[in-house]
C-alpha cells in the first residue's frame, strides 16, 4: 500500500475544531511506513513506555473495587451517529454533541466524539488490536472520549495523561448461520458502499444508537489499564477500558469491511489488517471476582468472631 501524507495524531483519529495538524506519513502494511517503523518515525510517543494495544492476561489482572458501573448519556439516541467516513486507515463515525460517559473510576465526565473500527482480512483472519489471553478477535470497535472540560479541544486532551478515555469492544462471529445480524450492524454496514474511496463521507440517517451497536455486552465488566493511542503519534494519554463481553456480529457483515472499502480509490487494494502489533505489557486491573469478594467477606467474619470470642474470654 502506498503511504500517503495525512494529518497526524488526533487530527486523523478524532474530529475536533481545535485540532492542529502536521503532515506525516504512516500506514499499516507498506515496508517503509508500517507499525514496525512508527517508533523511529514518531519517537516522541510511539517509542514510549505505556503503548497500546496489549495482550490482556485475564489471570494477571489485579482486582480493583473502584471499577464501578459507567453512566452512559445519550447512548440510546438514534440520531447521535451523524457522519461515516473512510479515513484511509479505518471507517470512522462522528457523534453529535451531548453524548458522554462518567463513572467507572474515571476522574470526571468525558465527551464521546467518535468511534472507529479495526479489522483483519475477513472473519477468518482476525484483526482486533487488543488480544485476551493471546486470542485475537475478528474486529474491534473503539469509542473515543475526551474530558468534557476540554470542550472538544483534542490537542489539550492528548497532552493530558488521562485526557482520553477509549472504550474497546471486541467483535466476534455470531454463533450459527445467521446473516445480516444484528439489525443495527446491518444498517451500519449498508453505508460502506458509499465510502469505498479514501476521504469519502456520508451523513447518516437517524435509526442507530450506540446502545444498538453494543447489544449483548455487559458494560459493568471490563479491564482497565493506562496506555496510548494506537496510531501515530501514539500519544500516551489514554485510559483504556476493554470490555470482557464481545459484540456478536454475523460473518457476512464482518466480511464487508475488508471487501468494500479501499485504502485509496477503486483501483487500490481493499483496506485490510488495520491494527497495530501488540506492545509490551502494562498493569491491568478489573472488578474483583465474586469468589474473591466472598472470601474477603468470610475472612472478615472470621476475624470478627475471633475478636468477639477473645473479648468474652477476657471477661
Amino acid at each position: 500500500m502506498k503511504c500517503l501524507v495525512l494529518a497526524a495524531l488526533v487530527c486523523a483519529l478524532i474530529p475536533g475544531v481545535h485540532c492542529v495538524a502536521e503532515t506525516v506519513e504512516w500506514c499499516y502494511d507498506a515496508p517503509a511506513c508500517n507499525d514496525t517503523t512508527w517508533a523511529v518515525t514518531f519517537p516522541a510517543f510511539c517509542n514510549g513506555t505505556r503503548q497500546s494495544p496489549i495482550n490482556i492476561v485475564s489471570a494477571s489482572a489485579k482486582p480493583n473495587s473502584n471499577l464501578t458501573a459507567f453512566t452512559f448519556q445519550n447512548y440510546n439516541n438514534k440520531s447521535a451517529l451523524q457522519l461515516i467516513q473512510n479515513t484511509h486507515h479505518t471507517v470512522r463515525v462522528s457523534l453529535g454533541s451531548g453524548v458522554n460517559i462518567s463513572g467507572g473510576d474515571l476522574s470526571e465526565s468525558y465527551d464521546s466524539l467518535q468511534f472507529h473500527l479495526h479489522w483483519g482480512n475477513g472473519s477468518s483472519v482476525p484483526g482486533s488490536e487488543h488480544t485476551v489471553d493471546g486470542k485475537r478477535f475478528p474486529m474491534e470497535l473503539h469509542i473515543v472520549n475526551t474530558k468534557s472540560r476540554y470542550n472538544g479541544n483534542t490537542t489539550l486532551a492528548s497532552e493530558d495523561p488521562n485526557g482520553i478515555a477509549a472504550f474497546g469492544f471486541l467483535i466476534e462471529v455470531m454463533p450459527g448461520n445467521a446473516t445480516g445480524q444484528p439489525e443495527a450492524w446491518r444498517n451500519l454496514t449498508s453505508y460502506l458502499t458509499n465510502i469505498t474511496n479514501s476521504g469519502d463521507s456520508v451523513s447518516m440517517a437517524p435509526g442507530i444508537s450506540l446502545d444498538d451497536l453494543l447489544v449483548g455486552v455487559n458494560r459493568t465488566k471490563y479491564y482497565r489499564y493506562l496506555g496510548s493511542l494506537t496510531t501515530p503519534d501514539c500519544n500516551e494519554a489514554v485510559v483504556w477500558t476493554v470490555f470482557k463481553d464481545s459484540i456478536k456480529v454475523s460473518k457476512d457483515l464482518i466480511d464487508l469491511f475488508s471487501t468494500t472499502v479501499h485504502v485509496s480509490n477503486s483501483s487500490s487494494p481493499f483496506m485490510i489488517n488495520t491494527y497495530r502489533s501488540i506492545q509490551p505489557a502494562q498493569q491491568v486491573t478489573t472488578q474483583p471476582s465474586s469468589s474473591s469478594s466472598a472470601f474477603t467477606t468470610c475472612y472478615s467474619l472470621v476475624l470478627m468472631s475471633l475478636g468477639l470470642a477473645l473479648a468474652l474470654g477476657w471477661n
